[in-house]
């Protein structure tokens, strides 16, 4: 039998970004689930800025993806690496959505007045993906979604309040691949 430790290890190390999701929804329970590990995670001076906005609208979820899909095109222009070839090339396609098919997308908001905000919201980020990884549900950080804050209408639609702003933007669902263990290189340490 595998130790509290060792099961630990082997969510952190099989985690994985799912970008293909099973038809399956999300009940409401494991959704609230996966949210309160991530309000377990270190929070600079117990300050927690965080709030969540759950979307499990499919047609909001599209609206958001057709809005950020041609700025990140223009943000990728003149960009001549691999990765921003194949994404650009994904972009283009009419039928392509940045969140993958997913069931629910969660988004991780931070508090604007707390300095901390970006740090705690992305521990808390990273919590969530490894409390779902554990429970058998995949995720992935969409950082195409980002554009979303520059339209006051989908912001009003995903009802961000005042003073708030989008640290994370996660999707979670039933993974529809298993994608293996990418290459690590070795950990640049120096030793003081």
């Amino acid at each position: 039998m595998p130790t509290e430790v060792e099961m630990v290890l082997a969510a952190i190390r099989g985690r994985r970004s799912i970008r293909a999701y099973e038809e399956r929804p999300l009940d409401e329970e494991t959704v609230t689930t996966i949210i309160d590990a991530g309000i377990h995670a270190p929070t600079a001076m117990g300050l927690q800025p965080w709030r969540f906005i759950v979307v499990r609208d499919r047609g909001l979820m599209k609206q958001i993806s057709d809005y950020c899909k041609p700025v990140l095109r223009t943000m990728l222009e003149g960009a001549t690496d691999e990765t921003a070839t194949v994404f650009r090339e994904l972009l283009s396609r009419e039928n392509f959505e940045i969140f993958y098919g997913a069931p629910v997308l969660v988004l991780v908001l931070g508090d604007r007045k707390n300095p901390y905000s970006t740090y705690d919201c992305t521990l808390c980020a990273g919590t969530m993906m490894l409390a779902a990884h554990a429970m058998g549900i995949g995720s992935c950080w969409i950082g195409a979604a980002g554009p979303v804050a520059g339209s006051h209408e989908l912001m009003k639609m995903l009802e961000v309040p005042a003073g708030y702003e989008i640290i994370a933007p996660l999707i979670f669902g039933y993974p529809g691949e298993h994608p293996g263990m990418p290459a690590r290189a070795e950990p640049r340490i120096t030793w003081v």
